[in-house]
């Protein structure tokens, strides 16, 4: 779903989307594969739908909820230490809670697990291991990716990369 802006909002049900659309809160941007039938109508299914008013959004990106998914997507499922991307995930506070780190977006970064137990309870200097990138609050747009399984294609145009 889209703000009237063209700003990705959220992944919303089919059902959601047809109740929006049929109330004329909102309109159809691209068309999913299928037909929707009930007793009276047959309507294309909705793939991306734009809102016809524009609705406000709560820009404060330390209000976001912190998961772990979503750290291992904003790191693009790979290890900040090494690299690596075959080996199972967690999750890291770069600078560890004992030595006053909090648990931030910007302290805490997808570890592999050899990775995590090597750097131990340690600072990144004592440990010998700075994450490739600075960790940072993800984009909007990473809390909708993690919402779908797998993004269509029809939502790629509208989703745009993280910075």
């Amino acid at each position: 779903m889209l703000n009237a802006t063209y700003e990705p909002l959220n992944v919303c049900t089919v059902r959601r989307a047809l109740v929006l659309l049929l109330k004329g809160k909102a309109e159809v941007l691209e068309i999913g594969k299928g037909l929707l039938r009930s007793e009276t109508m047959e309507l294309s299914r909705p793939d991306v739908i734009r809102l016809v008013s524009y609705v406000r959004v709560p820009r404060d990106v330390h209000r976001r909820r912190i998961t772990r998914r979503a750290v291992l997507a904003r790191d693009d499922w790979t290890c900040q230490y090494c690299g690596d991307t075959r080996l199972k995930l967690t999750v890291d506070h770069v600078i560890p809670k004992s030595k006053g780190g909090g648990s931030e977006w910007e302290n805490i970064v997808a570890s592999c697990a050899p990775c995590n137990r090597q750097k131990g309870d340690r600072l990144p200097r004592e440990a010998g291991m700075l994450p490739k990138k600075t960790p940072r609050a993800p984009a909007p747009t990473i809390f909708i990716r993690i919402a779908s399984p797998r993004v269509p294609r029809t939502w790629e145009q509208y989703l745009p990369e993280a910075a």
